[in-house]
């Protein structure tokens, strides 16, 4: 029997190999990555390994992947519930700054222990096809026909995933047949797009289009984990890699690093074989995919958060050094007085604090991150009337609970240390 560790472990490497191969430019932001934290593991020696080990963050992705129907999302968190990745939080991107028609969640181990093993992390979003602010009752009808034409994951792999879910793993062949599957499932289509048909849904939105007007589903990004994150910025746009503008996220400071900082390269023109009106097919260029990278720090508590928001705010705008300033007037510069505050989780240790590595995602920094690798920002219609979505309507929709974060890190801080956090 291979455990679901070891699934999840072979799923992440494989996927980080298919990808690597369809987008070279990946490979090299791994190779930066890495290089980047055995930098910072010689210069700062334990210090550096405080939110994991070298080994740990070395082997750590993210990857994230778009959906179109209820149906579909339920689908793929039934393969991910086989590699023991569960959905944790309920994101709404349809309310950001340029605002995106989907709503997500994240897959990811919610044991400490399993994190520990492989934190392999998925964040999904899917396409609210019945949102009259981007979608007109003709482009819904014809959005969910296309949808409900296609299957995302073949139902034989999706019993396959609920039997390894059921029994904490598989054995082989069947092992072997779950992970080669799954990542099958997330290679880059290759039946022609119909362009018009695409070109109708980038209109409204990118991510529209991404989502609709293919057959399939994708990786559209895979996200190594760096521990300066910096330093990768620098590098990678001196091997000639475009990079987006900015890192999103709270400003680099002397202080406790919290919840996540990421940046990435921009999507590129890939090519991909097109249909026309008469259906003839030809050679065009999509811009669809990107290389995302990532910085962790301490999870933050509730009241952390509200923190966190409030000098967000304060340093939208500002240059490095007045940003790092300005946070240094919101959050202590010490894990000590960060726990003795209760902004962030700690494991209190013999050796002292231990902090709690946030392991989730955020809405402004995803939806900066899409926006800025948008082909355009579409459409919205701010006088029509939105969908109604919730952590608890997405939980019903796709028959699985969607964990709080916060829960996860109050049950972690009290079965580890009893009162390191809020």
């Amino acid at each position: 029997m291979i455990p679901a560790s070891d699934l999840r472990a072979r799923f992440a490497a494989a996927l980080s190999a298919m990808y690597g191969r369809e987008v070279p430019a990946y490979t090299t932001l791994v190779e930066v990555a890495t290089a980047v934290n055995a930098d910072v593991v010689a210069r700062e020696g334990a210090e550096a390994e405080r939110l994991g080990t070298l080994d740990r963050v070395t082997a750590e992705r993210h990857g994230a992947i778009r959906v179109g129907t209820v149906a579909e999302l339920r689908d793929v968190a039934r393969l991910f519930g086989g590699f023991g990745m569960h959905p944790v939080g309920f994101y709404d991107l349809r309310d950001a700054a340029t605002p995106i028609p989907v709503v997500s969640t994240a897959f990811r181990p919610v044991d400490p222990v399993e994190l520990a093993r492989n934190p392999f992390r998925v964040f999904c979003s899917m396409l609210v096809v019945d949102d009259r602010r981007f979608f007109t009752a003709d482009l819904e009808q014809r959005l969910s026909n296309a949808l409900e034409a296609r299957t995302l994951v073949p139902p034989d792999l999706v019993r396959l995933a609920i039997r390894a879910a059921e029994d904490g793993g598989l054995p082989e062949p069947e092992a072997t047949t779950l992970v080669d599957g799954a990542v099958a499932v997330f290679e880059l289509g290759t039946e022609p797009v119909d362009r018009a048909w695409y070109d109708e849904l980038e209109a409204v939105s990118s991510v529209a289009a991404d989502i609709g007007g293919v057959s399939s589903t994708h990786i559209n990004h895979l996200t190594p984990r760096v521990l300066d994150i910096d330093d990768l910025y620098r590098r990678m746009a001196e091997r000639g890699i475009e990079m987006i503008d900015r890192i999103q996220g709270p400003p680099r400071w002397a202080g406790p690093p919290v919840l996540l900082r990421q940046t990435s390269f921009r999507a590129l023109a890939e090519p991909r074989l097109c249909r026309d009106a008469s259906g003839a097919t030809f050679s065009d260029r999509l811009r669809v995919r990107f290389g995302e990278v990532e910085a962790r720090g301490v999870a933050l508590t509730r009241r952390g958060r509200e923190v966190y928001d409030t000098a967000m705010a304060r340093v939208d705008g500002l240059s490095d050094e007045a940003a790092a300033r300005e946070w240094a007037q919101h959050f202590p510069g010490t894990d000590q007085e960060m726990a003795e505050r209760g902004l962030a989780y700690y494991l209190r240790t013999p050796d002292g604090l231990e902090p709690v590595v946030y392991e989730d995602f955020l809405p402004a920094s995803a939806a900066g991150i899409f926006r800025s690798n948008l082909t355009s920002d579409g459409a919205v219609d701010t006088d029509a009337e939105g969908t109604s979505w919730s952590a608890e309507a997405l939980s019903d929709a796709i028959g699985m609970p969607i964990a709080d974060p916060y829960d996860l890190y109050d049950a972690q801080v009290a079965a580890g240390s009893g009162d390191g956090g809020a």
